[in-house]
């Protein structure tokens, strides 16, 4: 028996001196000596999320709305900055503790309270795996049916809002993502830092491309840019949401870090990843969306508008692969881990992490996730007004952390239902952190969905976010003890 399968035993048969409900295999914190993300896979982590179908849709967009690219540039400068302050926090939690995002929730929510925030970022990672999903395989029909036309005849029927080729392609994604998340972190480590590079490559040689095509000449903006206070105002609107993209990463970033070998490593992988990265990112926006509107005066949607007209078959093939290569990326980082781990703390005793993983894709296909992205009323209200939720938790994790522990934390506490522990709070509840984050949880959802505040609306998440960090900076009990004490005794090997 190998010492990883002794760790799983002990966890399993409880001889950690930990509460079942609240100690497994999964949940535990990983062990400092064998962590294996280093800075480059800390990078890969971004280097695939950032290039997502989803964000060039969303940086397109802003040439559309009239950004020219000067501006483009300025807001993903300073979203980036952003960023990197927010991420760079958030990960040195992971490090730390070694513990994942359900877990180190308990310091602020208590151990039974934590519940609430794992569930609220589990349900908008499930619906988004489904989504993304579906994107992916509309990528691989559009391909399937330019190299085999007659495949055509299979995409004319509705099964459930889905035709036969439309299913056909979505549960080849379905299982291929259920297949690598069966092995493990290691295992997505490990596609992360193939699919990146192969990300970059293709995204650059698809903007040089398109640089030719337009003769070395791009459109700087749409004819009608913006100008004035109302070009900066878009630029801070566009910073600010795509900030709230990544507001689910910013609250789960532990759940990757807490196998980070040290700090710099996470700042050395965040400093390429974001700022670099994005900016990279931004020059190709800028690159596509000018050439495609200097050559025939059309606003592009997608990367796949363009990958679309390649006339060469093989590079087509190559390029449409590479995107679905991305999105399965993005899909394990965002929107797979996240509920996997939520799953483990929600039920202990029945799900590991396969089984929560396997358990995660089912959800994500009954809720037939095609059915809603063509919904705008569930994307805008359902999954933007959790989306705002995500604000307040981080704004109360975060001050409880950073302000009021000061980065002090009792792991051993954190897996134990003694009534005199120190996250026990009130039955398993902090009732300080609960009306901090109920009132501004409801300010930032107003905000968000509301359409007299339609012009703050893109502000949702950091107004939530402070105002939540206040009120309970404002509220907390500082008379009770703060102790600092390691995980190592009840530490797993980290994946």
């Amino acid at each position: 028996m190998t010492a990883l399968e002794d760790r799983r035993s002990s966890v399993e048969t409880g001889d950690t001196g930990t509460s079942a409900g609240l100690y497994t295999y999964d949940l535990a914190p990983t062990k400092r000596t064998g962590r294996r993300w280093g800075a480059y896979n800390v990078f890969t982590l971004w280097a695939n999320d950032v290039h997502s179908l989803g964000n060039y849709a969303f940086a397109i967009g802003l040439f559309a709305l009239g950004l020219n690219v000067w501006g483009i540039l300025a807001a993903f400068a300073l979203a980036s900055v952003l960023l990197f302050l927010l991420l760079t926090l958030s990960g040195f939690m992971g490090h730390k503790t070694g513990v994942p995002f359900p877990v180190m929730s308990r310091i602020a929510f208590g151990i039974k309270g934590a519940k609430i925030p794992a569930a609220v970022r589990g349900i908008v990672a499930i619906a988004w795996f489904g989504i993304q999903t579906y994107l992916a395989s509309v990528v691989l029909s559009a391909l399937l049916v330019a190299m085999f036309p007659e495949l055509s005849a299979l995409d004319t029927n509705s099964v459930l809002g889905q035709s036969t080729l439309g299913w056909i392609t979505f549960m080849v994604l379905w299982a291929l993502q259920v297949l690598i998340v069966s092995y493990g972190m290691q295992m997505i480590r490990r596609y992360m830092a193939f699919a990146a590079p192969t990300t970059l490559i293709t995204m650059c040689a698809l903007a040089v491309w398109m640089f030719v095509r337009a003769d070395g000449s791009i459109s700087l903006s749409n004819g009608a840019p913006l100008t004035g206070g109302a070009m900066w105002l878009q630029i801070l609107q566009a910073a600010a949401l795509w900030v709230v993209i990544y507001g689910t990463f910013v609250l789960n970033f532990c759940d990757f870090t807490r196998s980070a070998k040290s700090r710099s490593s996470i700042v050395r992988g965040n400093v390429i990843g974001i700022p670099v990265n994005m900016l990279f990112f931004a020059g190709i926006v800028a690159v596509l969306s000018g050439a495609q509107f200097s050559l025939d005066g059309r606003v592009i949607t997608s990367p796949t508008d363009i990958v679309r007209t390649i006339p060469n078959m093989f590079l087509l093939a190559v390029a449409s692969l590479a995107l679905i290569a991305l999105t399965v990326a993005v899909n394990l980082l965002a929107n797979f881990v996240a509920p996997i781990y939520a799953l483990v703390d929600l039920f202990p005793h029945r799900l590991d992490f396969r089984r929560a993983g396997l358990v995660s894709a089912v959800l994500g296909l009954v809720i037939t996730p095609w059915n809603l992205y063509d919904s705008p009323v569930v994307v805008n209200y359902f999954l933007g007004g959790l989306g705002a939720l995500l604000g307040p938790l981080f704004g109360v994790i975060m001050a409880d952390y950073w302000l009021l522990r000061k980065s002090r934390v009792n792991v051993p506490a954190l897996y134990t239902e003694d009534t005199n522990a120190e996250y026990h709070y009130r039955r398993g509840y902090n009732p300080r952190a609960v009306a901090a984050f109920v009132p501004s949880a409801a300010i930032a959802v107003v905000v968000a969905l509301v359409p007299f505040f339609h012009a703050a609306a893109g502000f949702s998440w950091f107004i939530g976010a402070i105002v939540a960090a206040v009120l309970y900076a404002a509220i907390a009990d500082r008379a009770a003890p703060v102790h600092d004490v390691d995980g190592e005794a009840i530490a797993v090997t980290a994946e």
